[in-house]
């Protein structure tokens, strides 16, 4: 009876031993996803007197350095499998998302029209960086090579269980955020934040952000996987 009482309070507020958790452990990832996001910002506005509009190369590198090391330690442990998978293998295959997912941002960005100039490379990179670091580290952490599971995470959109939905819609947040983010670009505003890869930024940001609360919303009132929900 007691050990039944122990593994619903697991449960019911954090990561399990099978990769698990709920509402509640999700709020507390998505809080501490956000603190860091906001360090990365603190860092490059009071430390190096730089913002997204002055210094978005050094913006952008504080903004994914300082943000990675926290996505890979949390979604490592909700890991699936692991007891087939060691923390440290999710976090070496976490390392292969980042860049692999960087390549694909960069490449994706160029092919809709990023510039390529020269001056343009620093700031594409760094952007891509950031975005695999929103989109591909959870899900390599989490889903690992598995392409069954990442057709169907992606591709069908039927995420099973609450973690499955943090990778899914936050993910997906930032890449349509991005994209609206775009908009302002080609208008002749004339404004300094039109700049690639800016605009862009804050709207990947902003819809990453986004996912998180609206995947909350899902974990709250749809509760499809009674194990997950909070108790």
């Amino acid at each position: 009876m007691k050990e039944a009482k122990k593994k619903k309070l697991e449960i019911s507020s954090g990561p399990s031993t099978d990769g698990s958790i709920s509402a509640l452990g999700a709020f507390v990832v998505y809080l501490m996803s956000g603190l860091f996001l906001a360090v990365g910002f603190w860092l490059a506005r009071y430390k190096f007197s730089v913002d997204l509009v002055s210094d978005p190369s050094l913006t952008l590198f504080l903004l994914w350095s300082v943000e990675f090391p926290v996505v890979v330690i949390i979604y490592s442990f909700l890991r699936k499998a692991p007891e087939k998978c060691s923390c440290s293998k999710a976090v070496g295959r976490s390392i292969l998302g980042l860049i692999s997912g960087a390549l694909i941002s960069a490449l994706g960005a160029i092919s809709l029209g990023a510039p390529v100039g020269v001056q343009y490379i620093p700031k594409t990179i760094h952007w891509s960086f950031l975005m695999s670091v929103f989109t591909f580290v959870p899900a390599t952490a989490v889903l690992g090579a598995s392409l069954t599971d990442w057709h169907r995470v992606f591709a069908s959109m039927k995420p099973t269980g609450n973690v499955e939905c943090m990778v899914l819609v936050p993910a997906y947040g930032a890449i349509i955020g991005g994209w609206f983010g775009a908009w302002p670009m080609p208008l002749d505003w004339e404004r300094p934040w039109q700049e690639w890869p800016i605009c862009v930024c804050y709207g990947a940001i902003g819809g990453y952000i986004v996912g998180q609360i609206l995947s909350l919303c899902l974990m709250l009132f749809l509760r499809k996987d009674k194990n997950l929900k909070v108790a």
